[in-house]
């Protein structure tokens, strides 16, 4: 047997903490909620389900989850967003886990997200291969916000479990959009200083990101939706790479 604790993010997640704190009772020895200070009933709801309720500053989604790491009594962890839940498959997958016990210190599972209810098997979003069960001594939460991943030491395996981890993501397309641009912002201000931009690069990288989603991960097959979301990824890297190009413009200019 094996002992997990859950951990969670929060601010002002009323619509979406109830259900991924239900799954994760089913698999979970602790649940701890890091929450920087919602003002909506966030915190009546996590109080309700009896998990440990942590408040805390929010720094960057990194600097946010390590700190949940820290909170956990368990050597192994299980991070989810609010927004995420896990398929009945993939619950099986972790009981079967715990009770067998496991020489392996990380797992990995396939992310399936949706917009308007709608999931979305193709794209940049599915497989979305995430580690998110793993030893907390031989990783941590690493990449660059708000599109953090878990780095793991050295030598480290990881194993695949089946199921899905259900990431109900966005509300509609204007949902979608609005959360490209600022995920945009959030790279390019993250890298400036750290990254080189060019027009080439906007164009080259725009343009792969277009082909690789609409044909390579076949958009294609999920009709106005997968066009929709191909376009809003590549929007994504359009923007990222061309605020990034001007950011470190002006630096230049002001030394």
């Amino acid at each position: 047997m094996i002992n997990i604790s859950a951990v969670v993010i929060t601010y002002n997640e009323e619509n979406s903490i109830g259900r991924c704190l239900k799954t994760l009772r089913a698999v979970a020895d602790e649940i701890i909620v890091v929450d920087s200070f919602s003002k909506d009933n966030t915190k009546a709801i996590c109080m309700a389900e009896g998990v440990t309720f942590v408040e805390h500053p929010f720094e960057g989604h990194i600097q946010q989850k390590n700190f949940a790491l820290t909170q956990a009594s368990h050597e192994f962890v299980l991070s989810l967003d609010a927004d995420e839940y896990l398929s009945d498959e993939l619950m099986q997958s972790i009981k079967n886990l715990k009770q067998q016990g496991t020489p392996y210190m990380a797992y990995s599972m396939n992310r399936l997200t949706g917009i308007g209810g709608r999931w979305i098997y193709s794209t940049d979003w599915y497989p979305d291969r995430k580690i998110r069960l793993w030893c907390k001594s031989v990783g941590k939460w690493g990449g660059y916000n708000p599109h953090d991943t878990v780095v793991l030491s050295e030598g480290i395996s990881v194993v695949h479990l089946k199921g899905n981890l259900m990431h109900d993501g966005y509300e509609d397309y204007e949902d979608l959009m609005a959360k490209a641009n600022q995920y945009a912002r959030i790279f390019a201000n993250a890298n400036r200083n750290k990254k080189s931009s060019s027009i080439f690069k906007v164009l080259y990288k725009s343009f792969y990101t277009f082909f690789r989603n609409y044909f390579l991960k076949l958009g294609f097959t999920s009709g106005f939706d997968g066009l929709v979301i191909s376009c809003a990824n590549t929007y994504y890297t359009f923007f990222k790479y061309a605020m990034l190009r001007e950011l470190n413009s002006k630096r230049k200019q002001q030394a």
